[in-house]
């Protein structure tokens, strides 16, 4: 069972008033702060990732009152109008545009230095190790260091958003098939 903004998939009324779910019996021990057993991000934040430090950046909701007759089309028609939407697709463009764009000119540099400037590729540092073996194994760390940047931004500054956009969107889809599930 998961919960967002206070939907329960229990039904149980459980929930405090600000919409989180009160943790329950022996797992919720030792869990400090706000952090409980019950809530889908808490492995990321029991293994470190995110941090007690990090603060939630609020969302507006994509959720807006809506005619009975909504198809499915018209309802992720309006879930993409919204402002958490575009919210969410600024923050992604944010990071991966640049990023892209960063890395793609370090990987250029590298096959431009690598054939118009060999002697400076073939330049030793240490040994057998020249300048273009450590810029070749340079691509390899990058490419590690932009994944693992991606996946903390998504982390930290997208995926908490898309999924209350998910949640919405299947609500609204529900209720758009006449609560077929």
């Amino acid at each position: 069972m998961q919960f967002s903004n206070g939907r329960a998939g229990g039904g149980d009324g459980s929930g405090t008033a600000d919409g989180h779910q009160e943790a329950r019996g022996p797992a919720s021990t030792g869990v400090s702060g706000d952090v409980r057993f019950d809530d889908p991000w808490y492995d990321a934040l029991a293994s470190g990732w995110g941090g007690a430090g990090q603060v939630a950046v609020p969302v507006p909701a994509a959720r807006q009152e809506q005619d009975d007759g909504a198809t499915a089309a018209e309802v992720y028609l309006e879930v993409q109008r919204s402002a958490a939407f575009r919210q969410v697709r600024g923050r992604y463009r944010r990071f991966v545009v640049p990023a892209t764009v960063a890395f793609f000119l370090w990987y250029v540099a590298y096959v431009v230095a690598a054939t118009a400037a060999p002697g400076l590729m073939a330049r030793p540092v240490a040994g057998a190790v020249n300048v273009g073996l450590l810029a070749g194994l340079g691509q390899f760390l990058s490419t590690f260091l932009l994944t693992w940047a991606y996946a903390r931004h998504a982390r930290l500054r997208r995926d908490r958003a898309a999924l209350e956009l998910r949640w919405d969107t299947q609500e609204l889809t529900r209720g758009a098939r006449g609560g077929a599930s």
